[in-house]
């Protein structure tokens, strides 16, 4: 079963009805369905989706207003997508539905060979994770590493993009099923400013007790995750601190911030 993402319309197509920041990510038809939100320019939009061939994409249009979150839990949607900070992204998470805002960027076009294979990047704690460590963490680094040494075989409580990633390996699954090779891959991966030791353990447990796993676990002990982003080179990259953001910006990856309080 498709992956259902919500979206504002203008990061599909801009105003000048061009590729917008998600296309590349999202243009997979046998892994998604979308809802557009607030279409601008509803004619040319069509034209516009039609010329690029994504009808069969879009299962719904949605104006912004007092019950989106309603109406995207309705849709059971996996994901929602803003352009601006303010269009119900904080309602979203608050509900469980995983929701980030992503910032109108120039990106490279991405190879014929890499539209259907997509990699995507989660950070752990406040993403993937509860922002409980986090918590601790602002009271001392030290008072983190006591503090994941005591649970560290205790989960984590989950955060609010754990479902997405459930449903991304759901649709892994399904892919593998079909038997033959497909066209369509997703290699999912954590990034996090974790160690590898107690805190590093402490993730890949939760997600263990979870029954979910990501393709590769990066651990970075507080190092600049923009090089190793890079390296990965993901369609899409999800934190909940800007300077994680703006570093991925800078190297031209597709970064989307996770507002989590």
């Amino acid at each position: 079963m498709p992956v259902t993402i919500a979206m504002s319309s203008e990061l599909l197509f801009n105003q000048e009805m061009r590729p917008g920041p998600a296309f590349y990510f999202v243009r997979s038809k046998e892994l998604f369905k979308l809802i557009l939100i607030n279409p601008k320019s509803p004619h040319k939009l069509n034209e516009a989706i039609k010329t690029k061939e994504l009808s069969e994409l879009i299962i719904d249009f949605l104006e912004s207003g007092e019950d989106l979150v309603a109406k995207l839990q309705e849709n059971k949607t996996h994901l929602y997508l803003s352009a601006e900070p303010g269009f119900k992204v904080q309602e979203a998470v608050n509900e469980g539905i995983a929701a980030a805002v992503m910032f109108p960027q120039k990106l490279s076009e991405v190879k014929e060979s890499e539209k259907c294979k997509l990699r995507i990047v989660f950070d752990g704690d406040a993403v993937l994770f509860s922002d409980e460590s986090e918590r601790v963490t602002k009271t001392g680094l030290q008072n983190f590493f006591n503090h994941e040494r005591e649970k560290v075989n205790e989960p984590m409580r989950e955060g609010p993009f754990k479902g997405f990633l459930e449903a991304l390996r759901n649709m892994q699954r399904s892919l593998s099923v079909k038997g033959g090779p497909t066209e369509c891959t997703i290699s999912t991966y954590l990034v996090t400013a974790r160690g590898a030791g107690s805190p590093g353990y402490r993730a890949l447990n939760t997600l263990k007790t979870w029954g979910l796993e990501t393709n590769q676990a990066y651990f970075l002990s507080g190092d600049p995750k923009g090089p190793l982003l890079e390296m990965i080179s993901p369609h899409i990259f999800f934190d909940d601190q800007m300077k994680h953001v703006e570093g991925a910006q800078e190297r031209g990856i597709l970064a989307c911030h996770v507002p989590y309080c």
